[in-house]
């Protein structure tokens, strides 16, 4: 057996936690400083297991790298090894790491090729790369794909540059518009991207190009014009990464689960959207104070229901919707909750599959279909109880730890490095508010 958490469940935890930085964001941001020779500072970089392995992909093309100490960085791809790109090795590390699709934009924009092996990451269903792709034909590169390495490789017509173009996407992608955007930025001409996902990650990303030089317009909407440099590099410049949001999410439905008090600080409240009302439905008080969120110990959260009476249904959608690696907390939490929910996860099929092991534990969950679950919140009346559980994704990991936070008695999870991927340093930050976790090798 791998890396396991040992968990003793039943502790209520108390104080004050701070969320890391956003995984999604940093994993854009990191990459955009290919687009420069220049040094590119970043602040607030969390030094999870998804972003540490970009790091090193970005260091083995060449790319200088400083830590400065805990979460500051400074990049300069001054010298990028093109060679490196066509290597077996590139292909290894990027097939391990599913972020590393966002380094195709920026690569094929400075250099004229790129490979796009394919990516990593989490166990739950399909997840397509056609935005992508799409996305880099319709700006001209041509594209080959070898059967033997699994991977596409992406190049620019011979003499020539990428070209600006209007595109619609097919759909909202996160990463798609971020790849498409970041090499729109060194095309010929201008880019508009209508159907382009606003995140607030993208948004960041489009507001660091803009530090370096770029010109984009429509920031925050879902209509992007990118006005490209003709092939010019960006320059240097200074950004820091938000909160991450889905830790934010996560550390108020382990305050619910547990029946905790927890000071969640410096969340970025202008940043979250629609999550903190959402959980506002599982009948867990949020009280804002600054930027800061509250969450109040209380023996009993009752879920609202529809207006017009009938059962509650929390589902994912583009932003400004909820994220859908939300609702496996929000999932967790309910089982606790007074009252039903029906979840709709209409993005990833496989994603709501780990809901059997909390049936073992005693949950009352009906899965419906690969998308969607009924909830019946026990209320605290029928305690869950502990299980020994393997984390298939990010996501359902953190779930996981959740459930066996509030179970009786003491659960094991295997597999932790999924949670390490998307959760810096959970258990010994979780340990300080009281948790119970012991990390085993």
């Amino acid at each position: 057996m791998s890396s396991y958490f040992s968990i003793e469940g039943g502790h209520r935890l108390n104080g004050e936690i701070t969320p890391q930085g956003a995984k999604n964001e940093a994993l854009q941001i990191i990459s955009a400083t290919l687009l420069t020779d220049k040094a590119v500072e970043i602040d607030n970089v969390p030094e999870i297991l998804d972003v540490l392995k970009l790091i090193d992909l970005l260091s083995h093309l060449g790319v200088a790298v400083t830590r400065h100490g805990k979460g500051r960085y400074t990049f300069c791809a001054a010298n990028i090894d093109s060679e490196f790109i066509d290597s077996e090795e590139f292909r290894k590390m990027c097939a391990s790491l599913r972020g590393s699709v966002l380094v195709v934009g920026p690569l094929l924009a400075r250099l004229g090729h790129a490979c796009f092996a394919k990516p990593g990451g989490d166990k739950i269903g399909r997840r397509r790369v056609d935005t992508h792709i799409t996305g880099m034909l319709n700006l001209g590169a041509e594209m080959d794909y070898d059967d033997i390495g699994n991977a596409y490789t992406l190049r620019t017509p011979a003499g020539s540059r990428l070209k600006g173009c209007y595109m619609l996407l097919d759909e909202a992608s996160v990463t798609g518009t971020a790849n498409i955007i970041m090499a729109a930025a060194l095309a010929e001409g201008a880019t508009t991207i209508y159907n382009a996902a606003c995140e607030p990650y993208v948004q960041q990303l489009c507001r660091l190009l803009t530090a370096m030089g770029a010109k984009i317009d429509g920031i925050g909407s879902n209509l992007l014009t990118i006005h490209g440099s003709s092939g010019n590099l960006l320059g240097g410049a200074h950004h820091t990464i938000l909160p991450d949001m889905i830790e934010v999410g996560s550390f108020i439905g382990m305050a619910a689960i547990t029946r905790s008090s927890l000071t969640i600080k410096n969340v970025s409240l202008a940043n979250l959207g629609i999550i903190p009302d959402s959980f506002r439905k599982l009948g867990i008080d949020i009280i804002e104070r600054g930027d800061d969120l509250f969450i109040p110990a209380k023996e009993s959260y009752r879920i609202e229901r529809a207006l017009d009476g009938s059962i509650l249904t929390l589902a994912d959608a583009p932003w400004p919707g909820l994220s859908p690696d939300l609702l496996s907390v929000m999932l967790v939490t309910s089982t606790q909750c007074n009252g039903s929910l029906l979840i709709h996860q209409k993005m990833f099929e496989s994603r709501l599959f780990f809901v059997d092991k909390l049936i073992e534990m005693g949950a009352q969950i009906i899965l419906c279909d690969p998308h969607r679950a009924v909830v019946i919140g026990l209320d605290h009346q029928q305690e869950l109880q502990a299980n020994h559980m393997k984390s298939p994704d990010i996501r359902a990991g953190i779930a996981m730890l959740l459930a066996t936070m509030s179970a009786r008695g003491r659960s094991v999870i295997e597999n932790i490095s999924q949670i390490d991927r998307g959760y810096e340093s959970i258990d010994t930050r979780l340990n300080a508010l009281g948790a119970s976790i012991t990390r085993c090798d």
